[in-house]
């Protein structure tokens, strides 16, 4: 009889395996995958605030602190009170709709699953949610150690509160870019080249650091603190990535849908790896030095090349877009420098040049994106986000003022900001 039994669960083992779960099933890992995924991309926070706060003099540190914990919580908050639903609530060609999120679901109704529907309405909320505080974080790093924590914050509720999810709205609600086929799986657009916009705007007209371009000409190098907490929070972002890109596959209920999550991660860390390494190798010949900070920040300009497509490439196309993304980061932070643009973390690099070459590479693996439709998108976000970046940042300058005080910033916003230093040990004034 045992064996009977045992030679009957042979038989019928394969066919479960390969049974499609229940929908209530399908909803329970759908959104499990959200709230997995929201979880790492929420590890992204701690990344951005390590990178910078490494990144930054060491009389800056507290500042750069403050705001990668302030833009976080007002980033939830503007997005619980506007944000999501003029993303993806009733969505014309241009936005959705103005109100309060509600968390009502109406997938259980008195302790009873209604089919229907594919996953939880709070875990698509919490994971779409957890982006939006990555675009102003962008921008932190870039303005980095002369702006003013109030203009900044000010200025990080009203983009996320209206800027970010209007252009998403676009294309992820459903808008006019979708309708034109517009591809951007994960955001090399819609979130990196957007933060990348705002901060581009912010540093020109903020201006650069006092003492970085010197008149006698020449670049003044403005080491960071700690390059061991800035590579920390570099692996912290690589890892929170996989839930960036991994979770924007936005589905776990099938083979099919973890094979793909799997490729995603593949591809990501591919990305990744290629551009530190080209960047390692890249700088090595440039300048016979291998730039730790160049490095870093080719295996971010990889992560963001990928964003836009990491599901169709190849292994090696992988490589290629990583490789190609890092290579423009180290090209474009010298750059920026002869034209005298001051981004302290090279955010406009990262995010705004290598997110638009990424947004372009959809082309060689995507057969649905067209050139017509992926360059609409570049421009038609671009556009909107300097436009509405720079209403503000003058807004903000001629109002409250933008700008710390010249002496302020010689002595750092630490204190003049904050009122505390984070290493007083090290401060002349200690």
């Amino acid at each position: 009889m045992p064996a009977v039994l045992i030679a009957t669960l042979f038989l019928i083992t394969p066919q479960l395996a390969l049974a499609a779960p229940d929908a209530e099933t399908a909803f329970i890992l759908n959104s499990l995958s959200f709230l997995m995924h929201g979880f790492l991309v929420m590890i992204m926070a701690a990344g951005f605030c390590l990178l910078e706060a490494g990144l930054v003099r060491t009389k800056n540190v507290t500042v750069q602190c403050t705001k990668n914990i302030g833009l976080f919580a007002i980033a939830t908050l503007t997005y619980w009170l506007v944000g999501y639903n003029l993303m993806y609530q009733d969505v014309t060609s241009f936005m959705g709709s103005l109100g309060l999120w509600s968390a009502e679901d109406p997938a259980v109704v008195d302790g009873v699953f209604i089919e229907g529907n594919s996953y939880s309405v709070g875990s698509d909320w919490f994971f779409q949610m957890l982006f939006v505080g990555k675009v102003a974080s962008i921008v932190s790093g870039a303005v980095a150690e002369r702006i003013k924590l109030p203009a900044f914050l000010i200025f990080s509720a009203i983009f996320t509160a209206l800027v970010y999810p209007i252009q998403g709205a676009w294309s992820w609600g459903g808008g006019f870019l979708a309708q034109a086929g517009f591809v951007d799986f994960a955001g090399s657009t819609i979130v990196h080249s957007v933060g990348g916009w705002a901060a581009l705007t912010g540093v020109i007209i903020l201006g650069a650091r006092k003492g970085k371009y010197p008149a006698s000409g020449g670049v003044k190098p403005m080491p960071g603190s700690n390059l061991p907490m800035a590579t920390i929070g570099t692996f912290l972002l690589w890892f929170g990535w996989f839930g960036f890109n991994g979770g924007s596959q936005l589905a776990m209920d099938s083979a099919a849908n973890i094979i793909a999550i799997s490729t995603i991660y593949n591809n990501s860390t591919l990305a990744a790896s290629a551009g530190a390494v080209l960047a390692l190798v890249l700088t090595k010949a440039l300048y016979r030095k291998i730039d730790l900070t160049m490095t870093l920040n080719g295996a971010l300009g990889g992560l963001v090349a990928i964003t836009a497509e990491p599901l169709s490439p190849t292994p090696m196309l992988a490589v290629l877009i990583g490789s190609v993304g890092a290579a423009l980061v180290v090209i474009t932070v010298p750059l920026l420098d002869k034209m005298k643009i001051d981004d302290v973390v090279g955010a406009v690099p990262v995010h705004l040049v290598a997110g638009i070459w990424g947004t372009f590479a959809v082309l060689f693996s995507n057969a649905d994106a067209t050139f017509t439709g992926q360059l609409l998108g570049v421009v038609s976000v671009g556009a909107f986000v300097i436009v509405c970046s720079t209403i503000i940042w003058y807004g903000l300058k001629y109002s409250i003022g933008l700008r710390a005080e010249a002496e302020d910033e010689y002595d750092g916003l630490d204190l003049s900001e904050c009122g505390l230093e984070a290493y007083p040990e090290f401060s002349s004034r200690a």
